[in-house]
This record gives structure tokens, sequence and C-alpha cells, in this order.
């Protein structure tokens, strides 16, 4: 993501195995983390802090942009973080007993 002439930096997180991205941190007017999240659950916590915006340059349904110097406490960060490494992990084949 990075651009000689973009004033925005970004670091990229992702899952080895399928190279999904589960988060994105960057600098614009502060420190910013981008995560996927539930589609409902990303609009209550749009509501409740406001820090929490629909997610810069990503789908606004399933992605938000977190301010880090925001109102949102740490372990709900963490539980966040959490919960898009979850949604992105790699999906799980399912394999018939017969088989």
């Amino acid at each position: 993501f990075d651009d000689a002439s973009s004033a925005i930096s970004w670091t990229v997180m992702r899952h080895r195995s399928n190279r999904k991205s589960f988060a994105f941190i960057y600098e614009r007017d502060g420190l910013k983390i981008n995560l996927k999240c539930e589609p409902m659950e990303a609009e209550f916590l749009r509501s409740i802090y406001q820090c929490i915006h629909p997610g810069y340059h990503m789908n606004h349904t399933h992605w938000n942009t977190i301010d880090l110097s925001g109102d949102v406490p740490e372990q709900e960060l963490f539980g966040m973080i959490q919960q898009s490494y979850t949604l992105t992990l790699p999906k799980k084949s399912f394999r018939s007993p017969n088989n």
C-alpha cells in the first residue's frame, strides 16, 4: 500500500495460509485501524463509539475504521481484533464421514 507520493503509510496484518487481511493499520490524522466485523455489530459499534466509522477504503458494511485515540476501551478493541481475525480465517471444508 505504501506509495512514495502518498502521505499515508499502511501496515497490513494477514493470515499466512489464505493471505486474507484482518487488520489495516495506518496514520491519517492520527493512528487508525480497519477491522472486519459482522454487519449488524459494525453498525452497533458505530452507534456507541464516536471514534468508529465505516471502513476507510473498505466495504462499509463489513469493515470499521477505529481511531485509536478515541473512546474505545482497550479490551473492546482487543475483542474487535480477535473477531476480525476469526472472520477472515480460512474456511474449513466439510468432509463427509463416508469419504
